[in-house]
């Protein structure tokens, strides 16, 4: 059998296998049972006439034939993409496709902007991915979507990121907590108090550790959770304070549930960029959709 016989649908499973490196969760990600995948994946390896993959322990390895499939089918389907953004291209804004990837912070003020958008354009075809950073920065690394929203573009990729609104982070504490009543609390006054954290890799916790690093000031960390949610519910229930994106904590602060603490140097002034890779081919819908963001917030105003 000759790799000319390969499915399309092979080539697509094998394509995912090569980001997940996990038969489980490329099932997973593809709505298949493991051993759907299995099947295509051995078919394709017989297709090859080689072993594309090996299994040491538990972990997943490629063989070199098995790399130079994977390459190969993300560049066929990075072409593919191309070619139906620029059959899209052809019919305008009137169809299309839009793949938006953002970080759970920036889940409190996006979907509403999409679907406001999604309004102006009711035929064109939108998705939307909410992970963490680590996830979106894989995502991107993978060229998987058109484009994704960061609170801080990472540096070891060519990429063009386009600030579009403020991203202020700001310290909060349960009603009546004692530092409420004060003002101008120094930054090592928080070292003192019980945190709840974000999980590592998170970027609003990289923001706020430089921030006490430059205050020489350790945190005593509760609790560290991988929710903005669960970490307000922490924080509402009396078990420490926090500092989060204030987007995250607006419908809170309005309700009385939490408060702002007034704290030298917060809130952190940063930004929200809408960011893709600096070769890519935007489609009008993206380009659209870039210039929706910035019409509605630009450098003034907070999502």
């Amino acid at each position: 059998m000759s790799i000319r016989h390969a499915t399309l649908r092979q080539l697509e499973i094998f394509d995912a296998l090569a980001v997940h490196m996990s038969i489980t969760r490329t099932a997973d990600a593809l709505h298949l049972s493991p051993p759907a995948v299995s099947i295509q994946v051995r078919q394709l390896a017989e297709a090859a006439g080689q072993p594309l993959i090996e299994q040491v322990g538990k972990k997943l390895y490629f063989t070199d034939a098995g790399n130079a499939v994977a390459l190969t089918c993300r560049d066929l389907f990075e072409r593919m993409e191309r070619l139906t953004q620029e059959l899209a291209a052809l019919q305008g804004l009137e169809k299309g496709s839009l793949r938006l990837a953002i970080i759970t912070t920036a889940k409190y003020f996006v979907p509403r902007l999409l679907g406001a958008f999604s309004e102006q354009h009711p035929d064109i075809d939108v998705s939307l991915f909410v992970g963490n950073r680590k996830a979106i920065l894989e995502r991107l690394n993978h060229n998987q979507d058109d484009l994704y929203i960061l609170g801080q573009p990472p540096k070891n990729l060519k990429l063009t990121a386009t600030p579009f609104a403020p991203n202020q982070l700001v310290a909060v504490a349960y009603p009546g907590h004692p530092l409420v009543s004060q003002s101008a609390i120094p930054p090592a006054r928080l070292g003192n108090e019980p945190f709840i954290s974000r999980e590592l890799g998170s970027g609003t916790r990289r923001a706020y550790e430089d921030f006490f690093r430059q205050h020489k000031t350790e945190l005593r960390i509760r609790m560290e959770l991988g929710s903005d949610e669960a970490i307000k519910q922490t924080v509402a229930g009396r078990l420490g304070i926090t500092i989060l994106a204030k987007s995250t904590v607006q419908a809170e602060l309005i309700s009385g549930d939490l408060v702002l603490l007034d704290v030298q140097g917060l809130p952190l002034e940063r930004q929200w960029y809408v960011v893709y890779p600096e070769q890519k081919f935007l489609a009008p819908v993206t380009k659209a959709f870039q210039a929706y963001l910035i019409s509605q917030h630009g450098d003034a105003t907070t999502p």
